[in-house]
C-alpha cells in the first residue's frame, strides 16, 4: 500500500532543496558560455525537464518540440520559462521550419526515420546536432572495457531469441539513429552521447525506485548477483549537466555517459545506497542465477546477469567523457533525493499505487523469495 500524504510531508522541503539545486562541479568550476538558444526535441519526460533545469540555471534560452501529451513529473514551474512547440515527428514537423537555434538534443528518437527527418530539417537552421543514443549500441556486450571506438550494432541478426528481440532492435535503431544525425550534420557538428541506466528523480520506467523503497524499509533484503558482479549507472541529472556542458564547449564527438566514477559491484552498491537511511539492513545474497530466474529476477537495475550477450554491459569505459566533463554526484543523494520525488507532490497516490500495488514486482515477492532460497540453501 501506498503511503500517505502526511508521511511525505517531512520531506518535502527537503525534496525542493534538493531538485532545485544544480550541480556545483559544473556551476562553479566551469566558466559561464555564450548564452545558447536551445532546441529540445522532447523536454517533458524524464532526462528533458533536468536538462531544461540546468540550462535555465545557466542562462540559456529553451525551445521544446512535442506532441504536448506529456506532463512533466519535475520542474513543472520552469515550463513557464520554456518556449512550446507542438508537432508529431512521425508526420508533423511544421512548427521547426521557421525557427533557428544554436543547438538541438534530440531525446525522442525512437526511430532512424525521426532523427533522419528532423536533422535534414534543421541541418541549415541549427549549429550543433546532439543526439541522446544509449550503451544499447553495444549490445550484445561480449567484451571488458567497453569504448567509444568498438564496433555498434547495426543490424538485426536473424531468428534472434525471444529475450533479445527488443535488445538488437534498440540497440540497432540508436546506432543507425547516431549515423542519420552525422550524415545530416557531419562530424564536426554532432555529438552522440550514450548513456547507460539513468536513474533519479521522474524516471518513468520505475526500473530504479526498487532500491530508494526497500532500502527505506530495512529489514532482510534480497541482494542478487554473485560477488564481483559489476554495475553501472547513472543519474539524469549528471547526464542533462553533461549535454549541456558539451554544447557550452562545442566538445564535438561520441561519449559513454556512464557511471559510477570508480568500478563498483553490486553488494558494493547496495551497501553505499543502505546508508541513505537510519535503517538497519540484513543483506541476503543469492548467487545463483538460475534460481533467481526461476523466481522472475532477470535483473533488478542496476543488476544485471553478467552472463552470455550482458558480460560487458556494466563494463563500459568512462574516460572519454570523464576527460570532457562528465561528473558525478554521490549514490546518497541519488538515493534519497529519488525516494522524495517519488513521496512528493510531483505524483499522485494512484501514480505511486500503480507501481507498489502490482503483486509479481519483487518488493512484493521479496520474502517468500528468501525463504525459498533459505529452504533450498539448507
Amino acid at each position: 500500500m501506498t503511503k500517505s500524504i502526511s508521511r511525505r510531508q517531512s520531506i518535502k522541503l527537503g525534496l525542493t532543496g534538493a531538485l532545485a539545486a544544480p550541480l556545483f562541479e559544473f556551476n562553479t568550476l566551469i566558466p559561464q558560455r555564450k548564452s545558447l538558444n536551445i532546441l529540445i526535441l522532447g523536454g517533458t519526460s524524464f532526462l528533458g525537464p533536468h536538462q531544461i533545469e540546468y540550462a535555465l540555471s545557466r542562462g540559456h534560452k529553451v525551445t521544446t518540440f512535442t506532441r504536448g501529451k506529456t506532463q512533466p513529473t519535475v520542474h513543472q514551474s520552469l515550463f513557464n520559462q520554456v518556449t512550446s512547440l507542438i508537432g508529431d515527428r512521425e508526420n508533423d514537423l511544421n512548427a521547426l521550419k521557421s525557427g533557428q537555434w544554436d543547438v538541438v538534443i534530440d531525446n525522442s528518437g525512437r526511430k532512424v526515420e525521426w532523427t533522419k527527418k528532423t536533422a535534414e530539417l534543421l541541418k541549415d537552421k541549427v549549429e550543433l546536432y546532439i543526439y541522446t543514443s544509449s550503451t544499447g549500441v553495444y549490445y550484445p556486450y561480449l567484451t571488458n572495457d567497453i569504448k567509444e571506438s568498438n564496433a555498434v550494432l547495426l543490424t538485426e541478426p536473424e531468428n534472434p531469441k525471444e529475450e533479445e528481440k527488443l535488445e538488437y532492435w534498440y540497440g540497432v535503431m540508436k546506432a543507425n539513429s547516431e549515423l542519420a544525425a552525422i550524415s545530416a550534420f557531419g562530424e564536426d557538428r554532432t555529438i552522440v552521447v550514450r548513456p547507460t541506466y539513468m536513474s533519479g528523480p521522474a524516471d518513468k520506467t520505475n526500473r530504479f525506485i526498487h532500491w530508494p523503497l526497500r532500502l527505506s524499509r530495512g529489514g532482510d533484503v534480497l541482494v542478487p548477483g554473485n560477488e564481483d558482479d559489476p554495475v553501472q549507472y547513472i543519474d539524469v541529472r549528471d547526464v542533462a549537466a553533461f549535454m549541456i556542458h558539451l554544447a557550452e564547449n562545442k566538445t564535438i564527438g561520441t561519449f559513454n555517459a556512464v557511471g559510477p566514477n570508480h568500478p563498483q559491484t553490486m553488494r558494493t552498491f547496495v551497501r553505499l545506497a543502505g546508508r541513505t537511511f537510519d535503517a538497519k539492513h540484513n543483506f541476503v545474497y543469492i548467487d545463483d542465477y538460475s534460481f533467481l530466474r526461476d523466481n522472475g529476477i532477470d535483473y533488478l537495475v542496476p543488476w544485471i546477469p553478467t552472463d552470455g550477450n550482458n558480460y560487458g554491459s556494466a563494463r563500459v569505459n568512462n574516460e572519454k567523457a570523464k576527460k570532457a566533463g562528465l561528473r558525478w554526484r554521490s549514490l546518497k543523494s541519488t538515493v534519497m533525493d529519488t525516494y522524495s520525488w517519488w513521496y512528493s507532490d510531483n505524483l499522485t497516490n494512484e501514480q505511486r499505487a500503480a507501481y507498489e500495488e502490482q503483486p509479481d514486482i519483487v518488493l512484493n515477492r521479496e520474502a517468500e523469495i528468501i525463504n525459498a532460497w533459505r529452504e533450498k540453501s539448507k
